[in-house]
């Protein structure tokens, strides 16, 4: 007997689960949050945070990016799916939005948790970004201060690490201008992408009112802001000047591109590469 009644229900329940929890890993925004973690754990190991600390602000990173990419798309499911976004499991019907914000608000209460042990600094300033980075999916998008919540929660990124260990302290400001810029930058890029399907559906954050073009350009410049903050701040190590002239070159090369052509793929590849070197350099200096 091969049809599906005659499998026991005990037999599909697993896969069933299997594929849920698929969903809900792959409506995380998995790329964005492995990326950020991973980088939380490199901030962290350049300020010498202790190994058992460390584990606890890479896990509480890792919990509370979960939360934000859950987050934005349970509240864009319909948006997603009005402009055919079937690629995104929420939107498609692989999981409900319900069930999903749920999970969200779950992996916020985690990622508080995981947080208390390493002090109120963190704690406060974890709070605060996960705060905004909500606020934003939850509408702060559409407004002309959508870039808001990556100024803010970018610019306190890099003190996640020196937060977290056993003297804990802010960030210098040259590393919180840096990780703002590199913020600023993701977000004028990013959405450049989406630019149409958001219009359809009626988001209007600052890259839309400013257009592809010119949130390209400011995104470069930005990035080049950071890239200076770094070099002036950190120290002119060699390796630190390696990592600002690539940075300062792809930023150049972007910038150019988005003159001379309309803004495309390759150009959003070129500012991601440019803020991931920028990311290198703050951590390498």
């Amino acid at each position: 007997m091969t049809d599906a009644a005659a499998t026991p229900p005990l037999a599909r329940t697993p896969r069933g689960r299997a594929g849920v929890l698929g969903a809900l890993w792959a409506s995380t925004h998995p790329g964005p949050t492995l990326v950020v973690t991973i980088l939380s754990l490199a901030l962290g190991v350049a300020a010498g945070v202790a190994p058992g600390r460390l584990v606890l602000l890479v896990a509480a990173v890792f919990a509370g990016q979960v939360s934000v990419g859950l987050s934005n798309d349970a509240i864009d499911a319909a948006r997603d799916a009005a402009v055919g976004r079937t690629d995104k499991p929420i939107a498609g019907g692989a999981v409900t939005a319900d069930r999903a914000l749920a999970v969200g608000g779950g992996a916020v209460g985690v990622a508080l948790l995981l947080s208390l042990p390493l002090g109120p600094g963190f704690v406060a300033a974890h709070a605060i970004a996960l705060a905004s980075a909500w606020a934003y999916n939850a509408g702060l998008k559409s407004t002309p201060f959508s870039i808001v919540p990556f100024l803010l929660s970018f610019g306190l990124f890099p003190s996640f690490a020196t937060l977290s260990s056993s003297m804990p302290a802010l960030a210098a400001p040259w590393a919180t201008t840096a990780g703002a810029a590199l913020g600023a930058a993701v977000h004028l890029t990013n959405v450049v992408r989406d630019l149409d399907d958001d219009r359809r559906t009626g988001v209007r954050g600052l890259p839309h009112r400013l257009g592809a073009r010119t949130s390209v350009l400011l995104a470069a410049v930005g990035i080049v802001v950071g890239a200076v903050a770094v070099l002036l701040g950190g120290g002119s190590s060699l390796i630190g000047i390696l990592f600002f002239g690539a940075v300062v070159a792809v930023a150049l090369a972007t910038a150019v591109l988005v003159i001379v052509k309309r803004p495309g793929r390759a150009v959003f590849q070129l500012t991601m590469l440019a803020a991931l070197l920028l990311a290198v350099q703050l951590v390498v200096v």
